[in-house]
């Protein structure tokens, strides 16, 4: 039985940057993957001459050296910016609202976004100005926190971030409301709740407005060989610097000794020592299966079966047999909705009636990604309550992800009046059950754990320490406290590291 001085379960973006940290630190560390592959879902995947993108469509927060984001200074930092080419997509966003017949196009860049609005709803500016500037206090603040929350400075924090208190336990509609937003512009604004899988009168302000703020400021990123690239690159290094990694090795159990993490026992029977384990699987999963009945926290398991999983991966990927420029597909992407409301939204896509989606042309991102003459367009609609997993027997599964992907596709054409069905080569549909068994998240889930009231994402951060209420036991991925997203799964990985050296500094420091 060999020992580490540290084991990661799970080889998504959280699992690999955390191991990739810890090797670099000089720690002895052990990567377990029950799939045959890194990255979770960051690769990708071939159906005839098609590889598609499995799941990355923006990498937020990462910006470049003129103008930075947190995960470029991590990945500076590691030693990886330089060793992957990066895109920029063109365009931030273009929303469609079926119910009303209107579409809008935005730009990066605070201030083009901000004139853009101004075409769209004339006497929006002054509000959007403020909008940006509590975002810009809100991000830095969030940073600041994360950096310092073990000894926060109140006097600092009302100093140097006023206004971010004053809104940092409100929704954003909320705080639209109050600084006078008009209500289309709002509407515009807020179209892309759906990437944080909780509706405007739900969501935390300081998580929306932060993240909002990184993607225009910063534009968003894909790397030119898709995520399966920065996988890749992750995996290697972690081996460069003296990291195992360990495929097809899934975890049967987790052991004590004398009521303390004591290692990992495999479903192949292999056992592994260590005394810390970072696991970037769900915390349902570990408490309900991988540790012993008695030593789930009786808190950990009230907190974990108090929240509430979000949304469920519902994807389509199309291979099509003409080109962008002959289809007439001139964006990157395209949100269609059936209301520009969210909360009528998030109603609509909790029905298995949903039409509304999220669809990206991979090409006019990376013209070189599929042949010549051929477009790849994906879409992502999840599922935002329980509607599928509830309705779908062993029987009508075929029939009922057809459906639904069929009513997706339907309204894409009606709402953009672009014909791409009779064009389709390649198709392939993965729903809340493929999601489900690829990534073994409950139900499916791609959202980790909805962010909503009390557990939305600065409870999150600040309560992260009594998470678990096991000693050397820390989570990332979708469901630590930084959330889902690209970004944010990479930086879980980054703090869980970061946590995982103090404690195994504090036993050293206990043993002399």
């Amino acid at each position: 039985m060999e020992k580490y001085d540290a084991i990661i379960i799970g080889a998504g973006n959280g699992g690999l940057m955390s191991t990739l940290e810890l090797a670099k630190y000089g720690k002895k560390v052990l990567l377990l993957e029950k799939s045959n592959k890194p990255g979770g879902l960051a690769t990708s995947f071939i159906r005839g001459r098609f590889e598609f993108e499995a799941s990355l469509f923006g990498l937020n927060n990462y910006g470049n050296e003129e103008h930075p984001g947190e995960l470029y200074h991590l990945f500076k930092k590691l030693g990886l910016q330089e060793k992957v080419d990066f895109v920029t997509v063109k365009e931030a966003y273009h929303v469609y609202a079926m119910d009303e017949n209107v579409d809008y196009t935005m730009p990066f860049g605070i201030m083009e976004y901000m004139e853009k609005m101004e075409e769209y709803v004339p006497g929006s500016q002054n509000a959007l100005k403020k909008f940006f500037v509590l975002a810009e206090e809100s991000k830095e603040a969030l940073i600041y926190i994360e950096q310092n929350k073990n000894k926060l400075d109140a006097s600092y924090l009302k100093r140097n971030f006023p206004d971010f208190l004053k809104v940092s336990t409100h929704t954003v509609d909320k705080v639209l409301e109050a600084i006078k937003m008009p209500k289309r512009a709002q509407e515009i604004l807020t179209s892309c709740w759906v990437y944080f899988g909780s509706p405007t009168d739900k969501l935390s302000f300081v998580h929306f407005a932060a993240s909002f703020f990184s993607m225009i400021a910063y534009g968003l990123k894909i790397p030119y060989k898709k995520s399966g690239e920065l996988s890749l690159l992750l995996e290697e290094e972690i081996r460069k610097n003296g990291g195992e990694i360990k495929y097809n090795s899934m975890v049967k159990e987790i052991l004590f000794k004398d009521r303390k993490i004591a290692g990992v026992h495999l479903t192949n029977g292999e056992i592994y020592e260590t005394n810390h384990l970072i696991c970037n699987i769900s915390p349902t999963v570990v408490f309900g299966s991988l540790l012993p009945e008695s030593m789930v926290p009786i808190n950990s398991k009230k907190l974990a079966n108090s929240r509430i999983l979000g949304g469920k991966g519902f994807s389509i990927f199309l291979g099509l047999n003409q080109s962008p420029k002959d289809l007439g597909l001139e964006n990157y992407s395209y949100i269609i909705c059936e209301s520009l409301d969210s909360h009528k939204e998030y109603l609509n896509k909790s029905s298995l009636k949903t039409c509304s989606s999220m669809a990206y042309v991979l090409n006019n991102a990376i013209p070189s990604c599929s042949a010549k003459g051929t477009t790849i367009l994906e879409f992502n609609s999840p599922l935002m309550q329980d509607t599928f997993i509830k309705n779908v027997t062993e029987k009508n599964y075929f029939e009922l992800k057809s459906r639904i992907a069929e009513s997706i596709i339907d309204a894409f054409e009606k709402t953009t009046k672009i014909s791409i069905k009779p064009y389709i080569e390649e198709i392939e549909i993965a729903t809340p059950i493929t999601y489900a068994r690829y990534t073994g998240h409950p139900d499916g889930s791609i959202y980790g754990y909805k962010a909503t009231g009390m557990d939305n994402l600065l409870p999150r951060m600040l309560s992260e320490e009594k998470e678990t209420l096991l000693e050397n036991l820390r989570f990332c991925g979708s469901f630590s406290s930084t959330l889902s997203g690209f970004g944010a799964t990479y930086m879980s990985g980054h703090l869980a590291a970061k946590g995982t050296l103090k404690d195994i500094e504090k036993e050293e420091e206990t043993w002399n």
